[in-house]
């Protein structure tokens, strides 16, 4: 730290910080907290458990240390700023599944545009709006994909409770938020952080298609539909009817939530989801090349992934409807895809919707497929046919 820097840092920051929560509603920010940059002591000993456990997703920071300390983020922090920005939860006049017209959905997570853009765009106004004041200032801002863990940020910062179902729940805004964070030099004065308000209801662990709410604020990942959506490999019989026709993500825990009773945010234009995009018909899925997934779908934090999980969902999805117009894609997927988990998934499928159409599919199969997971499938699919 330079010598005007220190000097800068002798500042009563008080009354930037509250020039801060008032310009917050300008910048596009819904609620804002501050809290220290201290370790997350607490936090760490809870992560090395659920690593232990086998509860984690692979999608987090492996370095546990670097998701609890601050510092390790920014040199000599001083403080963090934790924002939140709310999202709609209810999709205007939705689109409705039909025979031979079934449709998928994404959730709410992903309405709208990518959400790590917008809150990329609200922290670097933050930051400038900061800067501009302060230049000695130093600023590091973190989405989702940083070190640190969002909701044990703002938990700490006032912005809401850790619930049961492992979301913070906001009292102003439900759990339908977005959250980000900044760690800063300047020493704000942290706020105080929110009682839990939960109590006894357990409405959210007992709704959990899977039971991957294995206890109060305890997730196993490996279970979560909101997770298996999100993989590239072959996904279990099990979890394949729990599944249903989401296509990415799951949003059980927060519908089933009181707290979120009532709840739907539409202030974001960008956020504004399209009926057609989060609540899409599932055969033209099947077919879509990767020009025309990025084309429809580049912009919404669903395609992190790639086309390969949304198709590979979809299929289960046709499964489950058991939608016999899905025969012929299914069995050209079947025969012809490179992609075993997708030929795979094709024969459980076909499987599930049964008839003579989908029989002789799986037994012209059965008789050229050079894949052992794939051939298991189709085995198990046809055994299905005849029970």
């Amino acid at each position: 730290m330079n010598e005007s820097e220190v000097s800068g840092l002798t500042r009563d920051w008080r009354k930037l910080q509250q020039e801060i929560v008032d310009a917050a509603p300008s910048l596009g920010i819904d609620k804002i907290g501050f809290t220290s940059a201290e370790p997350f002591h607490e936090l760490k000993d809870i992560l090395l458990r659920h690593r232990e456990k086998g509860f984690e997703s692979g999608f987090e920071e492996p370095d546990i240390e670097k998701r609890v300390r601050p510092e390790l983020s920014l040199d000599a922090p001083q403080s963090i700023i934790s924002i939140a920005v709310a999202y709609p939860s209810k999709l205007p006049n939705p689109p409705r599944s039909a025979p031979g017209a079934y449709r998928g959905i994404i959730s709410r997570s992903s309405w709208g545009s990518d959400y790590h853009d917008v809150l990329r765009d609200r922290l670097a106004k933050l930051e400038a709006f900061i800067a501009a004041r302060a230049p000695e200032a130093r600023l590091q801002s973190m989405v989702d994909t940083g070190a640190l863990v969002d909701r044990a940020v703002a938990e700490r910062a006032g912005i809401g409770w850790s619930a049961k179902n492992c979301a913070v729940i906001t009292p102003e805004w439900g759990s339908w938020v977005y959250l980000g964070e900044m760690i800063t030099n300047i020493p704000f004065q942290s706020d105080i952080s929110i009682k839990d308000q939960c109590g006894d209801c357990t409405i959210c662990i007992d709704a959990c298609p899977t039971g991957a709410l294995v206890g109060p604020g305890q997730l196993n990942s490996s279970r979560c539909i909101s997770f298996i959506t999100q993989t590239k490999g072959y996904v279990e019989d099990e979890f394949k009817l729990k599944i249903g026709n989401r296509l990415y993500g799951c949003d059980t825990c927060q519908i089933v939530c009181p707290k979120n009773k009532g709840m739907n945010w539409t202030h974001h234009p960008e956020l504004t989801p399209d009926p057609e995009k989060v609540k899409p018909l599932l055969i033209p899925l099947l077919t879509m090349s990767n020009k025309d997934f990025k084309e429809q779908y580049g912009r919404i934090a669903a395609s992190w992934r790639g086309k390969k999980p949304i198709q590979r969902n979809a299929i289960i999805a046709l499964g489950n409807f058991k939608d016999r117009t899905a025969v012929p894609v299914l069995n050209e997927l079947l025969r012809s895809d490179p992609r075993p988990e997708i030929r795979a998934t094709a024969a459980w499928a076909l499987g599930r919707i049964g008839g003579e159409e989908a029989l002789d599919a799986l037994q012209q199969a059965s008789a050229a497929e050079q894949e052992p997971q794939v051939h298991t499938d189709i085995k198990k699919a046809l055994a299905a046919q005849n029970s």
